[in-house]
């Protein structure tokens, strides 16, 4: 383990001790965890961290170094390294997290991906989209700060996670002063039929990432086994389907004639939304892959 009083050890062999107390403890990214603990631990830039270890240097900070040692320990207890620094990088935004909300991952953005190339092809320039579980917000933040002019719409069920949603939201607005009167969160049940009930038929896209963790495969991993909102995990059913199901049938009401879907699916789901997607009534319906080639959403046409 780092002893915090230590501080006569270069950069390099700080990060190489911590990284071995992480790899230890079963973390497969323990390196680029050290570096990112030591960067927050000392308020600086990762890109900081990599130029004293090249360059030989020691940093030399007793509490800075404290704090270190205190994120090494969290982090090796299996903590969530975004739990630990506070915030989670998404596309072009910093999000903040921490426990009650879902922490934003790589491949969905992914998924925003796929619908901000829709409204391109689309020629849309002011489109008016919908993120049902808005979570953190990553996703309709990303689309009202990439997009120019687009209107969106947030539903998020949890209180206490709708809080974190807020929170970005009221960050983002300040380095993007005019999201503000753009992007509306409601505090409601993304499947139920009177939420934003008067938007039915007149929205562009709908963007989502819904709970759909089949319930009989528990996650392995503790941090997200023991920290993701279970709320914002499981779809539902033993297949985790039930709630995307649901999702599907909101969003073809919500859309307007050949307005899009894309919502996020675990990589088992994908033929099976796609048929029921159909089913429903939209036309033009199938599963697309991620940046891992995995089955990751899926896209729809009404």
């Amino acid at each position: 383990m780092i002893d915090p009083t230590n501080t006569s050890r270069p950069v390099a062999d700080t990060i190489r001790g911590a990284a071995r107390t992480l790899d230890e403890a079963g973390i497969e990214t323990a390196e680029h965890d050290a570096k990112l603990l030591l960067a927050e631990a000392y308020g600086r830039e990762p890109r900081d961290v990599d130029k004293a270890r090249l360059m030989g240097e020691r940093w030399n900070d007793a509490a800075a170094d404290r704090r270190f040692a205190s994120f090494v320990a969290r982090r090796a207890a299996r903590e969530p390294l975004q739990h630990i620094t506070g915030h989670a990088p998404f596309r072009y935004l910093d999000l903040k997290v921490g426990p009650g909300v879902f922490i934003p991952r790589p491949e969905t953005e992914t998924v925003v991906q796929a619908g901000l190339d829709w409204i391109t092809q689309q020629g849309l320039y002011s489109p008016r989209v919908v993120d049902l579980c808005a979570g953190s917000g990553a996703i309709g933040l990303s689309v009202v700060t990439e997009v120019p002019g687009s209107q969106v719409w947030a539903v998020e069920l949890s209180d206490r996670t709708a809080e974190w949603t807020r929170r970005n939201l009221a960050d983002t607005a300040k380095q993007y002063p005019s999201i503000a009167s753009n992007y509306q969160l409601e505090v409601a049940d993304a499947t139920d039929a009177t939420t934003l009930a008067h938007l039915d038929g007149t929205i562009d896209l709908v963007i989502t990432n819904p709970p759909y963790v089949p319930l009989s495969a528990v996650p392995e991993q503790p941090e997200v086994r023991d920290h993701d909102p279970h709320l914002a995990l499981y779809g539902g059913s033993a297949d985790g389907t039930l709630i995307p199901e649901r999702i599907i049938e909101r969003s073809w009401r919500l859309l307007r004639e050949g307005g899009a879907l894309v919502m996020e699916h675990d990589v088992s789901q994908g033929d099976q939304l796609a048929g029921y997607a159909r089913s429903v009534g939209f036309g033009e319906s199938h599963t697309e892959r991620d940046w891992t080639g995995r089955d990751r959403y899926l896209f729809a046409i009404r």
